[in-house]
């Protein structure tokens, strides 16, 4: 038996709601080149998705066939519930999309309508354009991005059991992060702390990150290569993943090297209030786009409108390198996407001033519940000094 991240039912549930949603669709097939895909519907964990790799999802129960190369064939056969796998081989003139037009052939899927996953690190332009030009002709190709996406957003019971285990390994990579953070620190060491308490405590590599930013360095919305030692007076901002079977909660602190001047302490509290606001506001029925009109009320209202983020935050769920960012959806005004329980998102606060160089961040993985929104963290928005 393969070893599965779930329950053999819950994947063959999820098969099944996926070919109901193609045939609703019109759709014949659909190509999941997404990695995420992969592993939500049949359990599949590899790495192979930096080159051409597909899973072929009839309409009907036809076998789900997996073109992929030599190396991940174990790998794919060990921990899913795909029926049969193709290998392409590497060679000089290879092209990996004839292989899928002749697998599509033998289906019987010549001119018939057939969706494809496009929004996904997992199919390169190069490689979009190879599926193109040898299906051109054979069939049409009809975007469908959200086939699986959509039915990711709600998450079942055991996959909050998951980010609830993601959320605690986060929580105890942040206790690491106080325990080393300190004048003539390298953040590097940081990093370490925060990367070494999710691997001990039985989770996985992050898909990213972490973001250890500080000094100048504090307002850059991502990470930097290149150690720098931590100040006598200084601001650690940190934001990163705690990933578990490959699903991640993501948290965000602010850290005071040595102790905060007042512009540091009033712009904690402005963002420490405008989070805890937009937490409120995650409640099933209502429009996600509400939670950044809060965002940009807050801090257009103190002057911060040049300073802050075009969006506060995104979905959350079982991601591969290189983001742990699960979108669409991203948290932004006027989103009407419907909260509903279940699904899981980290709004953050973020300001960075690139003239002054004053910046602050906060943020918290949120769990929609039936009634409200469950934080997920068991640490306070405070700043601790150090």
């Amino acid at each position: 038996m393969p070893s599965l991240p779930f329950e053999e039912s819950e994947h063959r549930d999820r098969i099944a709601r996926l070919r109901a949603r193609l045939a609703e669709r019109g759709l014949d097939a659909l190509l999941c080149f997404g990695q995420e895909s992969h592993y939500y519907l049949t359990g599949y964990d590899g790495g192979g998705y930096v080159f051409f790799q597909c899973l072929v999802v009839t309409a009907d129960d036809r076998p789900l066939t997996l073109l992929c190369r030599r190396p991940d064939v174990a790998q794919a056969r060990d921990t899913s519930l795909i029926d049969e796998i193709r290998v392409w081989f590497d060679a000089e003139g290879a092209d990996p999309a004839v292989a899928l037009r002749e697998i599509l052939g033998e289906k019987g899927l010549a001119g018939r309508r057939v969706g494809i996953e496009t929004d996904t690190h997992g199919l390169t332009g190069r490689s979009l354009l190879r599926v193109q030009a040898a299906l051109d002709g054979f069939c049409p190709l009809i975007p469908a991005d959200d086939a699986v996406a959509a039915m990711r957003l709600v998450k079942s019971p055991a996959e909050i059991e998951y980010l609830r285990r993601a959320a605690a390994l986060a929580d105890d990579a942040y206790d690491a992060a106080l325990a080393t953070a300190a004048a003539g620190v390298v953040d590097a060491e940081v990093t370490a702390a925060i990367l070494a308490a999710i691997l001990r405590g039985g989770g996985d590599m992050p898909p990213a990150g972490p973001l250890v930013n500080s000094g100048s360095r504090a307002v850059y919305g991502r990470g930097v290569g290149g150690p720098r030692r931590l100040d006598a007076s200084d601001l650690l901002i940190l934001e990163y993943a705690g990933t578990f079977r490959r699903y991640n909660a993501c948290i965000e602190r602010s850290i005071a090297i040595g102790a905060p001047p007042a512009a540091h302490r009033d712009l904690h509290a402005l963002v420490r209030d405008t989070l805890e606001e937009m937490q409120a506001a995650f409640r099933p029925g209502e429009p996600l786009g509400a939670v950044d009109d809060i965002h940009c009320r807050r801090l257009d209202a103190a002057g911060h409108r040049d300073h802050r983020f075009a969006a506060c935050g995104y979905s959350l769920g079982a991601t591969y390198r290189p983001s742990w960012m699960d979108v669409p959806p991203m948290i932004y005004s006027g989103n009407p996407l419907e909260l509903r329980p279940g699904m899981v998102f980290f709004p953050h606060v973020m300001v960075g001033d690139p003239a002054t160089r004053l910046a602050m961040g906060l943020g918290n993985t949120v769990l929609v519940t039936e009634t409200g929104c469950e934080v997920l963290s068991r640490h306070a928005l405070d700043l601790p000094g150090r």
